[in-house]
């Protein structure tokens, strides 16, 4: 079955609204853990929009499953990652002005910076990984700098208006996991995913792990975080039964 990361950035985008201590990210995460995350996935902006340094620190501290660090190569940013330790680092682009993460990281624009942070986790202990979108250049430079895995940017698949477009999209996503198996990667996707776009995509079943975020938080608003984890669960337990 394909594993599920659960992102708790927006727990604390919440949290920021007021600049106050809650809701507490760290206990989205423990309560994502008690529902069956296999994976708690976090980004620390340069800007601290979110997510804190507290936060980090803590999260190491609790959470039992992969610890997943999205982060940019900004040196101060590389230095905590360093610190901390997480299982993963993976790299994402970061634009102030963007409301979240949008589209992949230009691996092959930027190898020659991006190359020596790769070493610098590698030394450290941690799985490299990037977000990427799905082309074939970019799946190769992502090999060239070392990555282990990648994530693959599941956006254009998750806003499909039309069955064609969602076709076109998935088939995308297919030939970029090949290009990925190819050149020895580990392929996760991520990106837009939700209950109600999850059954196409996780049934291809060729994914090793989904990070998923907003969707969950906000389910997680009427329901609770352990149950909004739990059913994105059962989403993927049901595709693991689909035909491919």
């Amino acid at each position: 079955m394909n594993k599920l990361g659960v992102n708790i950035d927006h727990v604390a985008t919440v949290r920021q609204a007021r600049r106050t201590d809650e809701p507490d990210p760290v206990w989205a995460a423990v309560e994502a853990q008690l529902g069956g995350a296999d994976g708690i996935t976090f980004h620390l902006r340069e800007d601290r929009r979110h997510i804190l340094d507290r936060d980090v620190e803590l999260l190491k501290a609790v959470v039992n499953v992969k610890l997943n660090m999205e982060m940019s190569i900004d040196p101060e940013i590389v230095r905590i990652a360093l610190e901390i330790r997480p299982d993963q680092c993976t790299l994402v682009p970061e634009r102030r002005q963007e409301l979240t993460t949008e589209g992949g990281l230009d691996v092959k624009r930027l190898a020659r910076r991006i190359g020596p942070v790769v070493q610098k986790l590698h030394k450290a202990g941690i799985v490299a990984s990037a977000f990427i979108e799905p082309l074939k250049d970019q799946v190769r430079a992502c090999a060239d700098c070392g990555f282990e895995a990648i994530e693959l940017w599941t956006a254009r698949y998750a806003h499909a208006r039309t069955a064609q477009a969602q076709a076109a999209a998935l088939e995308e996503l297919r030939r970029a996991y090949e290009w990925g198996q190819e050149n020895n990667l580990v392929v996760h996707a991520g990106h837009g995913l939700t209950y109600r776009n999850i059954l196409p995509i996780a049934s291809l079943r060729l994914f090793e792990e989904f990070n998923i975020g907003h969707s969950i938080v906000a389910r997680a608003v009427f329901v609770g975080m352990r149950q909004a984890v739990r059913e994105m669960k059962d989403l993927l337990l049901q595709a693991s039964s689909l035909p491919a």
